[in-house]
């Protein structure tokens, strides 16, 4: 059954006529006759009873009136439900953001004090997640976006840096060269356990002999505050401890690979306003995030 024809024919009863109703409805007289008679046809039974005076309904005309109009009435309380809590920005976000990546954090907490009506649902992983299968409404995604079929907002760009403790330096002696690299203990971040480390240091690639690796950046700065490895961090890890001299950065004319950061999320035709919002409010924050990157 053709859903529109029957909330056509739902104002048609309402109205008590159909120029009454194309007026109402704002459609032309002749396309809301040719819906109605359209609906007759599927439906195999005459719904109106057309005169000069207007129409009047048949007893399968009632009928269908009876029970479609309160199923219309229905909707058009739950769009409007939806409506309101757009417009007053309330509701449900589900977002998905890489581990450790702590100047979203910040802004978060900054969105949810603009717009106290919006619950978040974070999903914190470095787990690739499907958008549609998983329910998220934005990820942030660092590094290169493999899903073709999803929009992708580029946000800035960062390069991880190499650091140390002083301490560390004092005991080995700060690398003048990548190759340096292979008389230190370092540690490494991984994905997968069985994953080997392989820094592209300037041009010059390096498999550094590492005593730990692991996929949490936080257990590689503690590490490295303790003055046990050389390990690479995001600039926004290693940006407060550099400044307190607790951390120094080791081989900067040997930049590592730079890495983009994105927005990711499903196209609609008709987004959301919350999504819209969030991702006008990320583009808004943007300096702190460039601020919190620098070292």
């Amino acid at each position: 059954m053709d859903l529109n024809a029957v909330r056509m024919f739902v104002a048609v009863g309402q109205a008590g006529s159909l120029s009454a109703a194309a007026v109402r409805l704002g459609i032309p007289l002749p396309t809301l006759s040719r819906r109605i008679r359209d609906l007759e046809r599927q439906l195999k039974v005459q719904l109106l009873v057309r005169s000069v005076r207007g129409v009047k309904l048949t007893d399968a005309g009632a009928r269908l009136y009876e029970h479609a109009g309160r199923g219309i009435e229905t909707l058009l309380e739950a769009e409007q439900v939806v409506v309101n809590d757009q417009a007053h920005l309330k509701g449900r976000l589900r977002l998905s953001l890489p581990q450790t990546f702590e100047p979203w954090w910040d802004l978060l907490a900054a969105f949810q004090r603009r717009y106290p009506d919006i619950e978040i649902y974070l999903y914190s992983t470095e787990r690739r997640l499907d958008l549609i299968e998983d329910g998220i409404d934005v990820a942030l995604r660092v590094g290169a976006i493999v899903h073709e079929a999803m929009v992708a907002r580029r946000v800035l760009s960062f390069r991880n840096i190499l650091v140390a403790s002083p301490q560390l330096v004092k005991r080995f002696g700060a690398p003048k060269h990548p190759e340096a690299l292979h008389r230190l203990p370092c540690a490494t971040w991984a994905s997968r356990i069985d994953e080997r480390a392989r820094w592209e240091l300037g041009g010059h690639a390096v498999e550094p002999k590492a005593v730990l690796s692991t996929n949490d950046y936080h257990h590689l700065r503690t590490r490295a505050l303790s003055g046990d490895v050389v390990t690479e961090l995001p600039p926004f890890l290693a940006a407060a401890a550099i400044r307190e001299k607790r951390l120094v950065r080791l081989l900067p004319q040997y930049p590592l690979p730079e890495w983009s950061l994105n927005l990711l999320y499903p196209p609609h035709r008709h987004q959301s306003t919350l999504v819209r919002t969030y991702l006008d409010f990320c583009q808004s924050y943007l300096p702190k995030i460039v601020q919190a990157c620098a070292v």
